[in-house]
């Protein structure tokens, strides 16, 4: 647990942590930690996705004295303002989150992701509090100019740096997909309010996160949708061969890369960070879904679809600068916390077409 009467406290501003989107999965997470150790939280989240409003509620019950809430859209300039108004910290984790959505309906996303950060840093240069943005892998493209060799049931980059460390910081943006263009442009301005504007501001590049709290579809957090699938005896679609290598990491400790880049904002601030598991928790798909018989006592029942816009077939971040910039401990290896999420996913298995959130103080000790 971090000291949070340490030296960086006193530069803060007085007020509550604010985290936008702080109902949905890392939200949750990250409030439910903050509150923990002694923070006053104010959720600001519009309560648009499944699952989210009993997160929220799991919340309020765990932490009645820390945690508050304002149910609202980030699109919601004056009702965003006037939370940032009363905070001393931003984590900005509100956001229209699929490539598939996206696709569907492009304004939205543009609106959700881009416009709403927006709002957001305005509302920040009349009071200039630390942000730490939660950004994509996506903002490097679909990676296709990558060479890749396929090695039993993965793809793997035939340069031995590409390998060995994943891809890094300086690898060029190629925005693809009305997400990646959206999430793409609101990570630049992040770091351009930063430099213009001197808004102690950071970006986490984050790859696949997964663990408690996460209700995946087939559009976004698709460890957690296998998880639940398998659980259910249910069929799984796979998209493409099932080859796709990502670096997972469990929320634990994204989480704690979160609040690294809270406490060392006067040192980071302006910089974009890849956040993942890196090269040690790179898995394929099929990797993880040969796991999935052994963690539920179930077969798995595969089907496969066409490729899907914007998928790349390998990524892998390479987590050095990360890692040294904020002290990050090694992260949980991926087996292990596979075998943590089907535990929660099985404590609040629900019918099929819904999964039940196991109460806050059961499902997070």
């Amino acid at each position: 647990m971090r000291d949070i009467a340490g030296p960086s406290a006193s530069s803060r501003l007085d007020g509550p942590v604010l985290i936008t989107g702080g109902a949905g999965f890392i939200g949750c997470n990250l409030a439910d930690r903050l509150a923990g150790e002694g923070h006053d939280v104010l959720v600001f989240d519009s309560l648009a996705r499944a699952g989210v409003e009993a997160n929220l509620d799991g919340l309020k019950a765990r932490h009645p004295r820390r945690v508050r809430a304002i149910v609202a859209d980030i699109r919601d300039e004056a009702t965003l303002a006037g939370a940032v108004a009363q905070t001393a910290v931003v984590f900005h984790l509100a956001a229209q989150v699929a490539v598939t959505t996206s696709l569907i309906d492009p304004r939205a996303d543009f609106e959700i992701n881009l416009s709403g950060t927006l709002n957001l840093l305005e509302a920040l240069r009349r009071r200039p509090v630390p942000l730490v943005f939660a950004s994509t892998n996506k903002v490097y493209g679909n990676l296709g100019g990558i060479p890749l060799d396929r090695v039993d049931d993965r793809y793997l980059p035939a340069d031995a740096a590409l390998r060995r460390y994943g891809v890094g910081e300086d690898r060029p943006l190629d925005f693809h997909t009305p997400y990646g263009c959206s999430k793409g442009a609101a990570d630049q301005y992040v770091l351009d309010y930063a430099r213009s504007f001197g808004i102690p501001a950071a970006v986490l590049r984050m790859s696949c996160i997964y663990g408690p709290h996460q209700v995946g579809t087939e559009d976004q957090g698709w460890v957690a949708h296998f998880l639940i699938r398998a659980l259910r005896a249910e069929p799984i679609a796979v998209y493409g061969d099932g080859c796709q290598v990502r670096d997972v990491l469990h929320v634990s400790d994204a989480v704690a890369a979160y609040i690294a880049a809270w406490d060392r904002i006067a040192q980071i601030s302006g910089t974009a960070f890849n956040l993942g598991g890196g090269p040690g928790n790179a898995v394929s798909l099929r990797d993880v879904l040969d796991q999935l018989p052994e963690l539920t006592g179930r077969s798995v029942d595969l089907h496969h679809g066409s490729w899907r816009p914007g998928d790349q077939r390998w990524y892998v971040s390479d987590t050095r600068r990360a890692s040294a910039a904020l002290g990050l401990a090694a992260p949980m290896p991926w087996r292990d916390g596979l075998a943590d999420l089907a535990r929660w996913m099985g404590a609040g298995l629900a019918p099929a077409g819904h999964v039940a959130q196991p109460a806050f103080a059961r499902a997070m000790p």
